[in-house]
Formats: structure tokens, sequence, C-alpha cells
């Protein structure tokens, strides 16, 4: 029998997959039976596969995505968005467009806690979508404000995707945490420079005047809710504990902030935090599930490799090979997932930047960042459904809203990639290795 070439499986792998992916099946439905089928090519027992595939979700790091996503839904229950909102609002004060502002502060913030663009999208989006459709923001405008600034949530540590890329890049998760920082730092000013610009001549009578003591009140009743990411990223920073044992911490916090601090937490919500908790990390595991059969045929036949080979045999221009990688993530952002798309991207993309030379952590949050744009572009933009359903705006209304903030963000991973030292200055400060 003639021996399988690395070039006969990689058109299998990559033809069922697309082919499946055409007839709208789901993502995790396509890798597994484009890796099904790769796998009945080569000869290797299914159950092998299944075996190989299930040992991934056992990934000790992996653990700190239920922990954090649970965290996250925690956080908005026991009122510590509202009261991070309340803080953005009292710093921005009455300046025309400021409460768009004060949005994309109060999604760093959030963001710092959850971990995931969708919940800050939804926690932020409610209580700030209809505070400025009242104060004269166009709700369209609004919406979008949410859904753009929600991407910032997985830039800003601890952030899931993150955690995904850290496992599937075996990379260290502290490293990305602390790689994120000044990125997702500069994409919040980028876009709080863009709000102060877009709505420069909206009537400002009836914002909230500045006032010192309104400021120090809303910073006395926030400072348990502030607290929550300075133990979260200090103790892991400090080396008390790893990501995966910090999310944990975040849960035991929330719990003991809802419950005896604002006592706000109440039975109902936390059995409905568990529900989406189950619902979305259970969506992840199927796809991680899948994803690591799919990238384990990859690996073994060299298909990166002989990918980077073709590139490097193209282009010697590291920026030639970054304009291509950055495209090709945003254009994905439009119909994927964003944890499917590092997935499947990294055990293909990572072997051919490292070639170039390039640090995989900064790999890694260019990465991020090129997907957290993919949260508010059309036609599959999470955040932007969210703030849909919040705003009542059609996704197209929101979307032409989204766009010029799109392109800032793109602006904004240009400058990270022309200066790497913007993403890898923090991580140089640390050594810490991945459990």
């Amino acid at each position: 029998m003639t021996a399988i070439t690395p070039i006969e499986v990689a058109m299998v792998l990559f033809g069922v997959f697309f082919v499946i992916l055409l007839l709208g099946s789901p993502i995790m439905v396509a890798l597994g039976i484009a890796a099904m089928a790769s796998f009945a090519l080569v000869g290797t027992d299914l159950g092998a596969m299944i075996e190989m595939a299930a040992s991934s979700l056992t990934s000790f790091p992996l653990m700190a995505l239920p922990c954090f996503v649970l965290a996250g839904s925690l956080m908005e229950s026991a009122g510590v968005s509202r009261r991070l909102v309340h803080i953005a609002e009292n710093i921005v004060g009455p300046i025309p467009g400021g409460l768009a502002v004060s949005t994309a502060l109060a999604c760093v913030f959030f963001g710092a806690i959850s971990g995931s663009g969708p919940a800050t999208t939804a926690a932020v989006g409610m209580l700030m979508i209809p505070a400025m459709a009242k104060r004269g923001y166009d709700k369209a405008y609004a919406a979008a404000t949410a859904a753009t600034a929600g991407g910032i949530g997985i830039i800003i540590p601890p952030s899931i995707p993150m955690v995904i890329y850290g496992v599937a890049g075996q990379q260290s998760i502290a490293k990305m945490f602390m790689g994120g920082f000044i990125p997702g730092t500069l994409i919040a000013l980028a876009f709080s420079a863009g709000h102060l610009f877009f709505c420069r001549n909206l009537d400002s009578s009836g914002l909230q005047q500045w006032s010192m003591g309104s400021l120090v009140k809303a910073l006395k009743d926030g400072i348990w809710s502030m607290l929550a990411p300075t133990i979260i990223l200090g103790g892991i920073y400090a080396g008390f504990f790893t990501p995966t044992e910090a999310a944990v911490v975040a849960i035991f916090y929330t719990l003991f902030v809802g419950i005896f601090i604002h006592k706000e937490l109440k039975f109902g919500a936390f059995m409905s935090a568990l529900k989406t908790t189950s619902w979305l990390t259970g969506r992840v595991l199927v796809i991680v599930f899948t994803a690591y059969a799919f990238g384990r045929l990859l690996t073994e036949y060299r298909i990166p490799i002989m990918l980077a080979d073709w590139i490097l045999g193209f282009t010697n221009q590291v920026y030639v090979v970054w304009f291509f990688v950055v495209a090709l993530l945003i254009f994905l952002g439009m119909f994927m997932e964003t944890l499917a798309i590092i997935l499947l991207v990294t055990p293909v993309l990572l072997p051919v930047m490292t070639a170039y030379g390039v640090d995989p952590i900064h790999f890694g949050i260019i990465m991020i960042c090129c997907v957290a744009a993919g949260f508010s572009t059309p036609p599959l933009g999470e955040n932007m459904f969210i703030a849909s359903g919040i705003s009542n705006r059609s996704l197209e209304e929101i979307a032409v809203k989204a766009f010029p903030f799109v392109i800032i963000q793109i602006l904004i991973i240009a400058v990270l990639i022309v200066f790497p030292d913007l993403v890898l200055y923090l991580p140089s400060l640390i050594d810490v290795t991945l459990q």
C-alpha cells in the first residue's frame, strides 16, 4: 500500500473542513468530521483519535475557563459592573462624548475581571446604552460604542481567549496576561479619542457635572469592585497562585463581595450564572476536543512547517507576512467564533511566525487583538448581536457606526506590530513557567 503523503492529508483535512463548513454545519462539526476523514485516510483507529482528543480536556490551565466565565457572570449579579460604570462616569464628567468614553473605561474595568468580550458588552451595555440614549446619543452609536469597547474585554487580562491560546500554543498564560496590558490600554485610549472627536458637537447641558465629592463617593462605593483585578492579577504576578488558581480565587472573592459586602447576590442569580457557565463552557470544550484532533494531524504531518517553508520561499519580509496574517484574522473574525479561530489558526500560523523570528507572545497578543475586532464586525459579531438586542437597533445600523472604531483598532494593531516592545516589555519582567 502506498504511503499517504502530507499533501494528501492536508487536502483531505482542509477540503472536508471547508465543504462541511459551506454546508452550514457548526465549526465543531466541521473540525470533527474533517479529522475523522483524515484519520480514516491514514488508517488510524478512530478510538485512538477520540482518546487523544479527550486528553486535551484534562489540561490544568483549561480549568481556568469555566472559573473565569462563572466569576464574570457573578460579578454582574453582585453589583460589581454597576459600580465600575459609576466610577467611569464620575471620572469623565460633563465632557461632550464623555459618556461614550466612560463606556470604554467601564469595559476596561469590567474586562479586567470577566475575561470575556460578550460578557463585558452585556454587563456594561445594559447600563450604558439606555443612559447614552437618554442624554442625546444616537441609539445605534451607543450600541456600537458598547460593542466595540466590549472587545477590549479579551485584551485586558485576565482573558479567556488568552487562556485558550496559552493551552493551544503551549505558552505562559501569565506572560500573555502581562502582554495584554499596554495594547488594551492603547486601544481604549484610541477609542476614547475617537469618541471625543465624533461627539464634539453633542449638547452636554444634560450631562452629569464633574465633582470631586461625587468621584470620591463613587470610588468609596466601588472600592471592593476595583480591588478584584488587583487581587487576581497581583496574586498571579507575585507568584501566590497560578492563573488557574486565580480564577477560583475570583469566584470566592465575588461570592464574598456579593453576599456579605454588597448583599446583592441572590440565589436565583447564582443559579443563572451557573447555567450560563455550563452552556458556554460546554460549547467551548466541544470545540477544543475536535480542534485538538485537527491540530494533532497538522503537527504529525508537519503541515505548518511545509506552509512556513512555502511562505519563506515566497517572501522574506516579515511585515508582508504580518499583513496577510492580520487580513486573514480580521476576515475569519467576520465569520467564525473567536475561540474557534484561535484553536484553528494557532497550530498553523504560530510555527510560520516563529520561523520569521516573531515572539510567540507577540503573535498571540496580535491575534487576540485581531479577533477582538471580529466581535464588532458583521455577520457574526457576537458583541453586535448583544448590543442590538439591548438597543433594539438593526445590525446594519450598528455596523455602520462601529466601522470607524474597527479601523482605529486595526491602526493600533499596526503600531503594535511595528513596535513589538509595546507587547513584550511587561512579559519580559516576569519569568513564569506554565504549570
